[in-house]
């Protein structure tokens, strides 16, 4: 980390600056979960407003940034990009929230293009605060300087910040953005031909020392990214390790991934003090989720002949709490300011749209294919197997693939589908399926079907016979890689290594995990064709879904998967017929697996009792832990 550089002048005594941020707010303003329609116990923009506004008020020299995700992530905001799209004037209730709390500057991240670019852009002309990206442009020059950037790459903060003795002193803040360039693939339809990215590494090292040369005082990454061991520079998702090492780089605000840094779980990456929150020196801070923990990093900056330098850093995620007062202050007015689009919000999702017989949930999606995923994939055939007809695709086995998208994890344990028999509303549907992607249809071999299920079979851990209380999940894969295809059968084994890691590359040339794969109950072959409804996003071809990526894409009409859903069960009955069980764990001799789900499960002992699991009880983070015998 270099010693950022200083105007020429009289220089009394050290200040102190704190840098505080927020990342992947995800529409989460108001503490309100409108998956299930009840305030939340933690997280949300209120309670980060509260300690912001305690934070602020202990420290005159203060800066506040956003490092993107804002836009996209609950029904509020599938609302806001409908009605903006039909209404520019219409305030973007995350924007407007973001303008009473006033950061100095934000930056884009990755499901900012969810919605496309119009949506985005009408959004950002909402914004009273620099929003910047370095790395993606609407034209790509030779020379990187002179691409065409979609918003500003960097800004220079004029500030004026007080020393120990009551001195001013005019300091210059550069500031610049930078996201995955996945979204290409990510969004592809929506982002075909409009935009172009930039390597992150590449245009980091770009920007940070002509910043510098600008007159920074200090140069500050907002890094969507997340913190990852890598190897190499170049191409990477997650490259806040390469970002941080950069020697013009001061200080590093990392995202994307969820996590929280500092952390004991990045304990032993090379070049990383998980404690104090510094990766190549340079004090580095990811702030969860959702408002779930407020970035805090406090320097003391020391004046020399010609620099300032940064003496000490003190770097924390402070957790947001269940206690804040939002009844007071910067919280007040962001209620305020968004309660007309929370009303329009609750009005929205509680529209009934169907029915249903039986529960739909992600409880255990992990040990049985769950009613939630293969309700998506029923939805998603029949609305395919209707598209398809009268084509030249129409007499090939129409197979449906889904996920689960809610499954715990970094979100917490309320983070699980669950739909009870009965009505179904707007809501519900959200909580089934929560992202806006678009149905698609790829046509694949029976080869590159076996490669999908082998991925997908990859998110379990390797169990070994005979040993109990294992971890069942490898938790370096995200839930939503678990896909199930419905229309075939077939088993896991696994005792089996995967062939493929979370990031689709081979570790493995053993048979695999999927065992007795048959379609009609033949043998699928190598050779058989095969017509698989999907997403957009499992059809972009990211280069890291084998099988997937391998697939032809024959439909992408204009119609998300949630739509599906909508006339799915408008035009069917509630006692429609899922698609039946397409796989199963093949038994373990001797093995017991430990998995988490949430604690609702437990008001189901039959369903407990008839999947042979046993409850053990709550963990520190609220999950409801698990044990179950693969021997039978």
């Amino acid at each position: 980390m270099s010693q950022p550089a200083i105007h020429k002048g009289p220089r009394r005594g050290r200040i102190h600056l704190r840098i505080l941020s927020l990342t992947d707010l995800h529409m989460d303003i108001r503490g309100y979960d409108y998956f299930k329609d009840r305030p939340t116990k933690r997280g949300g923009l209120i309670r980060a407003a509260a300690l912001i506004d305690r934070l602020r008020a202990e420290a005159p020299n203060t800066l506040l940034f956003d490092n993107g995700d804002m836009l996209q992530g609950n029904p509020m905001g599938d609302y806001a990009a409908e009605k903006i799209g039909q209404d520019a004037t219409f305030p973007h209730p995350m924007i407007a929230a973001l303008n009473a709390l006033g950061p100095d500057a934000a930056t884009l991240g990755n499901h900012e293009f969810n919605f496309g670019l119009p949506v985005l852009q009408l959004a950002l002309r909402q914004a009273r605060f620099p929003v910047v990206s370095a790395n993606v442009a609407t034209r790509l020059a030779e020379k990187m300087e002179e691409d065409t950037h979609l918003v500003p790459p960097y800004v220079l903060l004029n500030r004026t910040f007080l020393d120990e003795h009551g001195q001013d002193h005019a300091f210059k803040v550069g500031v610049f953005g930078l996201l995955p360039p996945q979204i290409l693939a990510w969004d592809r339809q929506k982002l075909s031909g409009a935009v172009q990215t930039r390597d992150i590494y590449a245009t980091a090292a770009h920007y940070a020392p002509l910043l510098r040369k600008a007159g920074a005082d200090l140069i500050i990454a907002l890094c969507h990214s997340g913190i990852e061991d890598v190897s190499g520079v170049s191409g990477l998702e997650n490259a806040v390790l390469p970002v941080a090492a950069l020697e013009e780089v001061d200080v590093v605000i990392a995202g994307h991934s969820h996590q929280v840094f500092p952390s004991p779980a990045f304990a032993g990456l090379l070049d990383v003090d998980a404690e104090r929150g510094l990766i190549s020196g340079t004090p580095t801070v990811m702030p969860g989720s959702g408002g779930s923990h407020l970035g805090q990093i406090d320097l003391r900056l020391a004046p020399t002949d010609m620099r300032w330098r940064i003496t000490d850093a003190k770097v924390r995620a402070a957790e947001t709490g269940p206690s804040a007062d939002t009844s007071a202050g910067t919280a007040d007015a962001i209620l305020h300011t968004t309660d007309n689009a929370h009303r329009a919000t609750l009005h929205h999702i509680r529209r009934p749209v169907g029915a249903t017989d039986r529960p739909l949930d992600s409880y255990f999606a992990m040990v049985e294919p769950s009613t939630s995923v293969r309700f998506v994939a029923t939805a998603q055939a029949w609305y395919l197997h209707a598209a398809l007809q009268d084509t030249a695709l129409a007499h090939l086995p129409l197979l449906s693939a889904a996920a689960p998208f809610k499954m715990g994890g970094r979100a917490g344990p309320d983070h699980y589908t669950h739909v009870p028999a009965g009505q179904v509303t707007m809501r519900h549907v959200a909580d089934i399926y929560g992202f806006p992607n678009a149905i698609r249809a790829l046509r694949i071999t029976g080869a590159s079907l076996r490669d999908w299920l082998e991925h997908s079979a990859g998110v379990f851990a390797q169990i070994a016979p005979g040993t109990g209380d294992q971890a069942l999940i490898d938790t370096g894969f995200a839930a939503h890689s678990f896909d199930t295809i419905t229309g075939i059968t077939y088993a896991i084994d696994l005792t089996a290594p995967s062939r493929f890691d979370a990031r689709g590359r081979p570790t493995s040339s053993g048979p695999g995990r999927i065992r007795d794969l048959r379609w009609r109950d033949h043998p699928v072959t190598d050779d058989m064709a095969f017509v698989v409804a999907t997403n957009d996003y499992r059809a972009s071809r990211s280069g890291t879904y084998p099988g997937a990526d391998d697939g032809e894409l024959v439909l992408a009409p204009e119609v998300s998967v949630r739509d599906v859903l909508i006339r799915f069960l408008r035009e069917t009955p509630s006692d429609r017929p899922l698609a039946p069980r397409p796989w199963r764990l093949l038994p373990v001799p001797g093995a017991r697996v430990r998995f988490e789900t949430g604690p609702e499960a437990l008001a189901d002992p039959e369903r407990l009792r008839a999947l042979s699991v046993e409850p053990l009880g709550q963990t520190d983070a609220g999950f409801l832990m698990c044990r179950k015998a693969l021997h039978s």
